[in-house]
């Protein structure tokens, strides 16, 4: 005590010293009791601060979220994501003492070529007061699984590379399994804002009876607590409708995710930064986890986009439940063979193919259709241009066949001397015909009713086709003609004479 107070007046004033010298001199005990009464509060003032060094260990793949998560928890807008290790912080504030600190945050780039930056942010010296944080990007949850053991293994290799004492990290790991058996399901109420708790007071003297550990759980203790946050879950909805998940898939996600924490010990967490939803809940259990404040909070489980199971919560019956949604899987299903990978749509930049003029596909048409070799017409043939053959000039006359079937000679061709023909075939019906023909020829069409000399004097043939308004006059001077020919040919036959040619007997 004399060296405490020569200690003390050698770094005070002379004022001072008098006053303790007459203190040690007058009562000693009441001096004792001053110096007792001001160490014991500053002693008490400086634990009642909370204490800084805690830091949280940021882990996942590129893309999952993991500055825009801390960024949210810090309450800033704008940021600048970097490469390596970067450094965030979010403020811890305590009301009953209006004491603030900043809890340090470590964000590990994606690529594991930079996993030896850990050292910067973990070391033996501040590993009890680390935090590891694994975030999982729900918008891919094919890589949860993966992303989870590798990023798991990463911290436990660095860990085990720091070479910490045997006794110490077996009491790191002691206290994560006191932490996870010691754990009582919260109340509903919800506090405004987490108020601390003093962590050097033990929560009872009295023996509390814990129950053992399952057979899965805690298996990996890694020393640190480890919190597993799964962000982008507003995609959840997107799974659905584009690549047709169903609520079996997801409990079969969060079934491999839970036995995960379990064997970890670690917290499951359901984020979305899109629609800010769980990340108060994230920032409550930190700091509950890292500084002792009170955690009023329940598990939640029903919505399948915001699911939270803190540590200690979880056993292998409660996972068990989600059983009975699996109709198409199984739980011994492997994680690779249910939740495959989407094929990747390849994107083709086809060229745009313009269409051109009407016209100008018209022009090319023609001279395509201009190029090939002409084919026989096939249009029917009018009825009034067909030739005399084919039109029933005398359907019912009573004549011979022969005169119906034959075809008429075109006004081209020569005439038949009417003459000779006579000679020849005085006697047959081949003079008959060929009087009647040249009768025919020798007629106009044009003036019907003329008789056969002026038809013979004009020397004018028939054209090829007969016009259509001197038809029906034609016929009648053929059936006229025909009749007159019969009553010849029976005279003919009675008298047998030498026959005279028509022309002649028009003549007399």
């Amino acid at each position: 005590m004399a060296a405490a107070g020569r200690s003390v007046s050698v770094s005070s004033n002379s004022n001072a010293n008098t006053s303790t010298l007459e203190m040690h001199n007058g009562d000693d005990d009441d001096g004792q009791n001053l110096w007792s009464s001001i160490l014991s509060e500053v002693s008490t003032h400086s634990r009642s601060k909370l204490p800084s060094g805690k830091n949280v260990l940021v882990m996942g793949e590129d893309g999952a979220g993991k500055t825009t998560l801390v960024a949210k928890l810090q309450n800033i807008e704008e940021y600048m994501k970097g490469r390596g290790l970067e450094y965030l912080y979010f403020n811890v504030h305590d009301d009953d003492i209006d004491d603030q600190t900043r809890c340090n945050v470590w964000i590990l780039d994606g690529d594991l070529y930079h996993k030896g930056l850990q050292k910067f942010a973990v070391s033996s010296d501040n590993l009890s007061d680390t935090l590891a944080l694994l975030v999982l990007d729900m918008s891919r949850p094919w890589t949860a699984l993966d992303s989870l053991q590798k990023w798991a293994s990463v911290l436990r290799e660095y860990i085990d590379k720091l070479r910490i004492p045997p006794e110490v990290m077996r009491d790191l790991e002691q206290k994560l399994v006191r932490h996870f058996q010691e754990y009582t399901e919260p109340g509903t109420e919800i506090t405004a804002s987490p108020q601390r708790r003093n962590p050097s007071v033990a929560d009872g003297d009295e023996e509390s009876i814990v129950l053992p550990l399952g057979e899965n759980t805690l298996t990996h203790n890694l020393g640190v607590p480890v919190v597993v946050v799964c962000t982008k879950c507003d995609a959840i909805s997107t799974l659905e409708k584009e690549h047709d998940y169903r609520d079996e898939h997801l409990d079969f996600i969060q079934l491999h995710i839970r036995r995960f924490c379990l064997q970890y010990g670690a917290t499951l967490l359901y984020t979305s930064m899109k629609e800010n939803k769980n990340l108060d809940l994230l920032y409550k259990y930190l700091v509950h986890r890292l500084y002792g404040f009170p955690f009023n909070l329940p598990a939640q489980v029903v919505e399948k986009d915001a699911v939270f199971i803190p540590a200690g919560w979880d056993n292998e019956k409660k996972i068990a439940i989600l059983h009975e949604n699996f109709q198409s899987v199984k739980a011994e299903d492997n994680f690779e063979d249910v939740i495959v990978k989407p094929p990747v749509r390849k994107f083709v930049h086809e060229k745009e193919i313009v269409a051109e003029d009407d016209q100008v596909f018209l022009v090319k048409l023609q001279s395509l259709l201009s190029k090939q070799p002409p084919v026989a017409a096939g249009r029917p043939v009018d009825a009034s241009n067909r030739g005399p053959g084919g039109s029933p000039r005398t359907p019912n006359r009573s004549g011979s066949t022969n005169v119906a079937n034959v075809m008429p000679i075109p006004a081209g061709t020569k005439k038949i001397d009417p003459n000779m023909k006579g000679i020849v075939a005085g006697t047959t019906s081949e003079g008959v015909l060929a009087n009647f023909f040249n009768s025919l020829l020798s007629k106009k069409t044009g003036s019907p009713g003329t008789g056969g000399n002026s038809a013979a004097g004009s020397g004018g043939s028939m054209p090829g086709s007969a016009k259509k308004s001197g038809q029906k006059h034609g016929l009648t001077d053929v059936q006229a003609e025909l009749d007159r020919i019969s009553s010849r040919s029976e005279m003919e036959a009675s008298s047998p004479t030498t026959p005279t040619s028509p022309v002649d007997g028009e003549e007399s």
